[in-house]
């Protein structure tokens, strides 16, 4: 036996090994094939993901009313967690806007007012999601990162912006709102201007200009971190807590710490509903944002591996005083800018904030609360996608329609209840979609293979006494009727020397018993008339289900094909065949 034979068991044994670690810890397989000069574009992205993550770190848990440390814990921890299970080379995750929007919703649905109560409940909404996601995973359910269309997610997050940036109005004034949804605060604010701080608006306002100013001429520079900076620096020269401007306060400095949320069994349905409505709009959002750089770098994501990296990111967050995060697109970008090649940058960023948390945290104390009101604003700003809406209306005005129905859905009756309104417009959008499959008459044209539909090519010609219809859908519970009306349409007004009815099920790739037996009407309808009904290129599950109803015994053998050639050369056997002009387009 030769050396290399003697080698092999060990050698497979060990590649074995690499790759079961690589499918459990995806960034071993990263970092497996690491190359020296990619060092220094993962140190430098590192901490410009941490510049950008610092204040939407400090800035996001204002949405929901958290503890600010807990956005600091959430953005180090969620940093780590991803990058050891995560599949994305470049992705970042941590707190998002959308995802804070519902989780506020969600908080207060559940009638938690304190905020060391919405901690500890944000923490446990996150150790549910977390586990939510993992079994997805198991499952192999990652096809929910398709359930919310691209209209519907873009009409949502339109929505979720209006809401976000009329939340700012009380950080920027000092005015007390009441009300909720987007008309109603801003009609408040009109009957209490008098009430308005005007130092507390001249700061959310300035900075807020700044923000947008930034993002127009110096788009790739780590804005809200500037902005914020320039906040403390201006409340150190011009001592603005002494004009009535609120300061943001001591923060607490120590490292997030283990705790496991302990849920009351009688919120255990609204929790996991309220886990639900997030993690639909949280994995929703941070799949299309992993797929989207993804695609920019040449290499692809797995959605069940991507629940795997979110699910751990979440878990680790809740039982380490966080709370639910997902992809952050901004973050995402920065790190792509900037050249980032794998998740180590996402580890130098997440040490780089355990830095600030440690020693900086002092000097954050300083903080005008209207300069996160500023960040805030300008990230709803950002998150409304007027281009999309441009792109849908001129596209599709069905689409479009579906993009405002998400907008007036989380304006008009709160963001949780937009989630379920854009779960149920999806679900409408598709339906709608498949109710009503697309379909056509067969015929030949001179000189050309094959068989084409008779409404598009004129030189196509129908084969005299045989008519060969094309369905191209499922037939389920929810459209068989439509495809049977369409047949029974066909019936009345195909020529009276028709004898064979042949459905084309090439694109049927599935049949349910309701459609089994509406097919059965038709083929008795057809019988009435003498004309013989068959089927070509069926699948297999059509097939058995059929099979199991009785059908094809009753439509028969001979009148089953494989191909639609083969129909044709079955009854062209029985007489020699003509042409007819074509029928009036369906």
């Amino acid at each position: 036996m030769s050396d290399v034979e003697k080698q092999a068991p060990g050698l497979i044994g060990r590649m074995r090994k690499r790759t079961w670690l690589t499918a459990v810890l995806p960034l071993v397989g990263q970092l497996q094939g690491y190359q020296p000069e990619w060092l220094a574009s993962d140190l430098m992205a590192g901490l410009a993901i941490a510049a950008v993550a610092l204040p939407i770190g400090i800035a996001y848990p204002a949405i929901a009313g958290l503890p600010l440390e807990t956005g600091l814990y959430a953005s180090i921890v969620a940093l780590i967690g991803y990058a050891v299970f995560g599949s994305s080379r470049q992705l970042v995750v941590g707190p998002d806007t959308a995802t804070m929007m519902v989780l506020a919703a969600a908080l207060t649905q559940l009638s938690v007012l304190e905020p060391e109560q919405r901690a500890v409940t944000s923490g446990l909404l996150s150790v549910v999601i977390g586990i939510l996601c993992l079994s997805s995973a198991a499952c192999r359910l990652g096809f929910i990162a398709n359930f919310l269309s691209r209209p519907i997610l873009t009409g949502y997050l339109c929505g979720v912006s209006l809401s976000l940036f009329v939340g700012q109005i009380g950080r920027m004034t000092k005015v007390r709102i009441q009300s909720s949804g987007f008309i109603l605060p801003l009609i408040e604010l009109g009957r209490h201007l008098s009430l308005i701080q005007l130092p507390t608006l001249a700061t959310g306002a300035g900075l807020f200009l700044l923000s947008r100013l930034l993002k127009r001429v110096a788009p790739r520079a780590p804005g809200p971190l500037i902005v914020l900076s320039v906040s403390i620096l201006l409340s150190f020269t011009f001592d603005l807590q002494s004009q009535g401007v609120s300061l943001l306060g001591p923060i607490a400095t120590s490292l997030p710490s283990f705790a496991w949320p302990r849920p009351v069994l009688s919120e255990l349905d609204d929790l996991a509903l309220s886990a639900l409505g997030i993690l639909v709009v949280a994995f929703g959002s941070g799949i299309v944002t992993a797929r989207s750089f993804a695609g920019k770098n040449h290499y692809r994501v797995d959605a069940n591996r991507e629940l795997i990296g979110f699910g751990a990111a979440n878990i680790a967050c809740g039982l380490l005083g966080g709370f639910p995060v997902t992809g952050a697109d901004s973050r995402t970008a920065v790190n792509d800018a900037v050249g980032g090649k794998t998740q180590l940058a996402s580890l130098v960023a997440a040490a780089a904030l355990i830095v600030v948390l440690i020693a900086f945290t002092g000097v954050l104390q300083y903080l005008p609360i209207a300069a996160l009101g500023a960040v805030l604003a300008s990230a709803a700003i950002d998150l409304f996608d007027a281009a999309e809406l441009r792109r849908l209306w001129q596209t599709s005005r069905t689409e479009f329609l579906f993009a405002v129905i998400g907008i007036v859905g989380v304006v008009g009756l709160g963001v949780l209840k937009g989630v379920m309104i854009a779960i149920g417009a999806t679900a409408v959008y598709l339906l709608a979609r498949v109710s009503r499959p697309t379909d056509g008459l067969l015929g030949c044209v001179p000189g050309r293979a094959g068989f084409h539909k008779l409404h598009r090519e004129p030189d196509a010609k129908a084969i005299s006494g045989l008519s060969i219809y094309l369905v191209q859908g499922a037939l389920l519970f929810f459209n068989v009727d439509y495809v049977s009306d369409r047949i029974r349409w066909i019936m009345d007004r195909m020529p009276r020397s028709t004898q064979w009815f042949i459905l084309d099920a090439e694109d049927v790739m599935t049949i349910d018993s309701t459609a089994a037996a509406a097919l059965e009407e038709i083929r008795t309808e057809f019988d009435r008339r003498n004309i013989r009904f068959g089927l070509a290129r069926l699948h297999s599950q059509p097939r058995k289900i059929l099979r199991n109803a009785g059908f094809l015994a009753r439509v028969g053998p001979e009148m089953v094909f494989d191909r639609v050639e083969d129909a044709v050369f079955a009854f062209e056997k029985r007489r020699p065949p003509q042409v007819l002009s074509a029928p009036e387009p369906m």
